[in-house]
């Protein structure tokens, strides 16, 4: 196979897209998914039979700033893209302007969530291979990087521990209730909606007991934190203290409920949640690992394999371990 330069690595989340080349510890740019067209005003007509509407867009910050004269849209929805050709010009502006590649030279990782619908894998392929002419693509699970970026971290760490947040200008600002009434949604989401009032530890101790019984406590000890939304100061304590109440309770009925007809021993469960430093990018430094392994070009699906079978050969995407 001939020298590739480094494989781009596109998370597309439903509020923001991270971008940037496998082997780097955090994306190169971090973006609102969101894309700003033309409005249709009274020449909209004749400016689309010029081609011009086609490429009067934005995306990002910029598309936010020109809500006032286009109209936002926002292509993905609970994580599933419902607006192919915004997206498709979403991805044309990440690529040539943001990082500025030729797409035909670089192999392409991108994310879905799980349970994406086989369709939209095959959409995403027909974009890629025949609007892009990738030479390669891979589409992964997020879920799947996340675990990849929580499993060993720690080298990671030391390879790009030099790495610091700065600002020009120190700000100073009084933070009140609201640091804590942000995250509390999580534990008590009917202080927001009334649509959905389970709280966060319930719905991930409902998650794992619908897995087989034999696989439930390896479950508990390994609760990864993944995305921004976790960086919250002590939330994977508040986390693990709520399942590990929610568990005991469960566990102390059942012992009380058999002990009437006979003694009852149980194991204490152990409950464990992960939290690492690359959480906030875990999805995507996930890709970024996975991307920068020898096996990735051995199970991308290639532009010659589109030729020969279609949009099909996106519906599997084989999933390997990139940390080994």
């Amino acid at each position: 196979m001939a020298l590739l330069k480094p494989t781009v690595v596109i998370d597309n989340g439903t509020g923001y897209t991270k971008m940037g080349y496998a082997g780097n510890a955090e994306p190169s740019y971090i973006i609102p998914s969101t894309i700003a067209v033309s409005g249709g005003n009274d020449s909209s007509t004749v400016r689309s039979r010029q081609g011009i509407d086609d490429l009067d867009f934005y995306i990002g910050k910029e598309a936010l700033d020109h809500a006032s004269t286009h109209q936002v849209n926002y292509p993905i929805a609970q994580g599933i893209i419902q607006d192919w050709d915004n997206m498709e010009k979403l991805w044309q502006r990440c690529i040539f302007q943001h990082m500025r590649c030729e797409p035909e030279e670089h192999y392409m990782l991108l994310t879905e969530p799980p349970l994406n619908p086989p369709e939209n894998r095959e959409a995403t392929a027909e974009i890629m291979f025949e609007t892009f002419n990738v030479p390669g693509l891979y589409i992964a699970v997020q879920a799947v990087l996340a675990l990849n970026t929580s499993t060993k971290p720690e080298k990671y760490f030391m390879k790009y521990s030099d790495l610091h947040p700065r600002t020009k200008q120190p700000w100073e600002i009084d933070v009140g209730y609201e640091r804590f009434l942000a995250p509390e949604i999580f534990f008590n989401p009917e202080i927001f909606s009334t649509d959905f009032t389970t709280p966060l530890p319930n719905v991930v101790d409902e998650a794992i007991l619908k897995c087989p019984i034999d696989t439930r406590r390896g479950l508990y000890r390994n609760i990864v934190l993944s995305g921004g939304s976790t960086m919250f100061k002590d939330f994977g304590r508040r986390l693990q203290r709520d399942i590990k109440r929610l568990a005991d309770d469960r566990q102390a009925a059942n012992l009380a409920l058999h002990s009437k007809f006979h003694q009852a021993h149980a194991e204490a469960l152990e409950v464990n949640v992960l939290s690492h430093r690359m959480q906030r990018f875990a999805v995507w430094f996930g890709g970024s690992m996975v991307a920068s392994t020898p096996d990735f070009y051995r199970v991308c699906h290639t532009k010659a394999q589109y030729e020969e079978e279609g949009p099909r050969i996106a519906r599997h995407n084989p999933v390997f371990n990139a940390t080994m």
